[in-house]
């Protein structure tokens, strides 16, 4: 009984902290909205950009142009790693990551240790992002992740798995 009566408190808990309270309106401005005018027909907010580029200074993605390299993330007795840890390609090359081992993985650039001015447009070359510069968690063997480096300053980005960065899982990329 007294387990029961555990149960149902936390569960009301849950269900209180997960679902309850009031909800904010959405607070993101659409164009044409209240107090805005409606674009032209036609138009857009800026040719070739995402939407919403044109008014926060956001970088448009930028396709790979050059080679895509390989990067295993893996996770065994031998420890959690990036291989290779150390890759140097050159300014339009794109980097794809793959899960072998280990999951789950992600790639996540640290933002002091990337070349200044290098955040906006990596940023806008990494899909369906967590956070800034921080890619989604991918759980299966094979689910993998493409970055083009397309348009990024040259020098040294360093990351790593936020699930193992304790661990020691982490890397350099070199664009040249």
């Amino acid at each position: 009984m007294r387990t029961l009566g555990r149960g149902v408190i936390v569960g009301v808990v849950l269900a209180t902290a997960c679902g309850g309270g009031t909800k904010n309106a959405d607070t993101t401005a659409a164009p044409g909205g209240p107090g805005q005018p409606a674009p032209a027909a036609g138009a857009s907010a800026s040719a070739g950009a995402p939407a919403g580029a044109a008014a926060t200074g956001a970088a448009a993605t930028q396709a790979a142009t050059g080679k895509t390299w390989e990067v295993k993330m893996l996770g065994d007795a031998t420890g959690y790693r990036f291989d290779p840890a150390n890759l140097t390609i050159k300014e339009g090359d794109a980097v794809k990551w793959t899960v072998v081992s280990g999951p789950p993985h992600n790639v996540s650039f640290y933002a002091d240790s990337i070349p200044s001015g290098a955040q906006t447009q990596l940023n806008a070359n990494m899909q369906n992002t967590m956070s800034p510069l921080t890619s989604p968690l991918f759980n299966n063997p094979g689910d993998s992740y493409t970055v083009s480096f397309k348009g990024v300053p040259k020098g040294a980005y360093k990351y790593f798995c936020t699930p193992h960065q304790a661990l020691g899982m982490h890397a350099q990329l070199t664009v040249q």
